[in-house]
């Protein structure tokens, strides 16, 4: 858990920082591997046929963790951009009923739904920070006190659809909070990262000792290789964490639900027959 901590620390502070230690770390186990075959060949052991296949057997172990990984932060990342949306739809929809109402009630609804759009943008834009986290899910679950308590005196008051509709809509607002708030926790499990990195510093190091029974480094293709698996790496990490790195789901669709607000409904005169 400490180990995690120390790699989300240096994630959070910069993303190239973290993507120059990786690179750092799997130079280093190549280099470690290669430094170990030198060794081996100066004892006169040879590079049979079993090295390749083991080697290759990493690497194809590796590509497939990466696959893996690569599907699972990709459909986090578009259950947040989905989640956004269908938050924002149901936010829309609540509003445009508690403006049908028609009494006051309905209007300070409207108005605590505006507030909720913004507080739901500054949720999916703060940082990982537990105490800024924390402070945001409080206003939230307050604001939702205010908003039922308006829509329960409603709904005691009369009991016609329009009243029943607006409650449902508002239901649906909450449950996307809650499953989006769910969303934005789930993370990589730190299981299969380490298995990644794992992995990835075990195939490098393998590569290194089969090039040093050789005697041919080609450090320059194995530095574009390592350079191209750390950028993978990062990027499948970047993509799987909410609030890590550069890929965030956009906020964009508040938005416009915010500018849909402005000017509330004017309600037409009565057409003349």
């Amino acid at each position: 858990a400490m180990t995690m901590a120390v790699v989300v620390a240096i994630a959070g502070y910069s993303v190239l920082l973290f993507a120059a230690v990786l690179f750092a770390l799997l130079f280093l186990f190549h280099e470690i591997g290669y430094l170990i075959g030198r060794r081996q060949a100066a004892r006169g052991v040879t590079p049979g046929e079993g090295v390749g296949v083991v080697v290759g057997g990493v690497l194809g172990l590796l590509a497939f963790i990466l696959a893996l990984t690569l599907n699972f932060s990709s459909t986090r990342f578009n259950e947040r951009r989905e989640g956004a949306l269908a938050e924002a739809n149901a936010i829309g929809t609540a509003w445009l009923r508690a403006q049908a109402i028609g009494e006051p009630r309905g209007a300070e609804i409207a108005r605590l739904l505006e507030d909720y759009t913004r507080l739901r943008i500054e949720f999916a834009e703060a940082p990982l920070d537990e105490k800024v986290l924390d402070g945001i899910n409080q206003r939230t679950n307050a604001l939702q006190t205010q908003i039922w308590g308006n829509v329960a005196a409603i709904v005691r008051d009369r009991k016609d659809p329009v009243a029943s509709s607006l409650m449902a809509s508002l239901n649906d607002v909450f449950d996307m909070t809650t499953a989006q708030r769910y969303a934005f926790a789930l993370r990589l499990p730190s299981q299969v990262f380490w298995l990644l990195i794992g992995l990835a510093s075990l195939g490098l190091g393998a590569l290194g000792y089969q090039l040093g029974l050789r005697g041919n480094p080609v450090r320059t293709l194995v530095i574009l290789m390592t350079a191209v698996w750390s950028f993978l790496i990062v990027s499948i990490l970047d993509m799987g964490s909410a609030r890590l790195g550069n890929l965030r789901a956009n906020t964009d669709v508040y938005e416009w639900t915010l500018q849909g607000f402005q000017g509330g409904v004017p309600i037409p005169p009565q057409p003349r027959l």
